[in-house]
């Protein structure tokens, strides 16, 4: 009797450790989506981008109205704010109009360098900022407005519910040397990065593979699965995941994210590559973003 009066214990015991371990897996989950929310909606977030202009060499014009090369949205009320001239070897320097504020990293300025070998400087006006990017031999004036209608109109993200069965472990089977790959992306080209091995892991049953990328030290996974044809977004998700000892990978799909391209027509993302597209439906993560 004093067997089973233990035994019971222990089970009662297990039973709410892993009670309180999902509890804590599911508020975790909750934080970072509440995080991931809030970072789209901030002002730096993908909501408030309303434009991607790319320079030519030369002269370009910013203000308000089809006329320019960079278009203004109308809250700013000069007409002509000023002018962009990108030299041969992609140094870019901006001009402002007479009559116009305007910051640099909160510094007023009439003549300014855009180019940068670190963060890009942000030039500030109103609601409006922008700041110059680089896409393969390409520049271009990515746009910002604190007052964006996407931002306005924003309601909420959409998730499936938490599924502890999505979170699998992986092992990365590393190449001799990080491979290069070319990645598809949305400008109809390629970005050149390096996979550090391959993914190999069991869901549902089903053998699959992953190719991820490196990313700043973090695994990048961009991936597409069946559930992208009626419930996700329809080009893909990102993942991110780290190796741990032995070559071991949580790739947990219940982070899976949408790409910026899912909330704004002006993101130069990723695509899946053909590797990286798999025959299964992984109802987990973020669902389709509808606006």
């Amino acid at each position: 009797m004093l067997k089973l009066f233990i035994t019971i214990i222990i089970l009662t015991t297990l039973l709410s450790s892993l009670a309180a371990g999902q509890d804590t897996y599911r508020a975790d989950i909750a934080k970072w989506r509440a995080k991931h929310e809030a970072d789209l909606k901030a002002d730096s977030g993908w909501l408030t981008v309303v434009g991607l202009y790319w320079l030519k060499e030369g002269v370009n014009t910013v203000g308000v109205g089809p006329g320019f090369d960079v278009e203004l949205t109308d809250s700013f009320k000069g007409g002509k704010f000023g002018e962009i001239v990108l030299s041969k070897d992609g140094k870019a320097g901006l001009t402002v109009a007479d009559g116009v504020k305007a910051k640099l990293n909160s510094k007023e300025i009439r003549i300014a360098e855009l180019s940068s070998n670190g963060e890009p400087p942000i030039v500030t006006f109103g609601s409006q900022s922008f700041f110059l990017i680089k896409r393969g031999d390409r520049y271009a004036i990515r746009l910002r407005d604190t007052e964006s209608k996407y931002r306005r109109s924003f309601t909420r993200l959409k998730w499936f519910p938490v599924d502890p069965r999505a979170r699998v472990v992986a092992t990365l089977e590393k190449y001799a040397e990080p491979k290069n790959v070319l990645i598809p992306n949305v400008l109809g080209g390629t970005f050149d990065m390096k996979a550090p091995g391959l993914l190999r892991f069991t869901l549902d049953g089903r053998e699959l593979t992953l190719e991820p990328v490196d990313e700043d030290g973090h695994l990048f996974i961009i991936f597409r699965d069946q559930s992208s044809r009626t419930e996700t977004y329809g080009s893909g998700r990102f993942l991110y995941a780290d190796v741990g000892p032995e070559g071991k990978v949580v790739l947990d799909f219940n982070f899976a994210e949408n790409p910026p391209c899912a909330y704004s027509a002006f993101a130069t993302c990723p695509l899946p590559p053909r590797q990286n597209r798999l025959p299964v439906s992984i109802r987990a993560g973020e669902k389709r973003y509808i606006k």
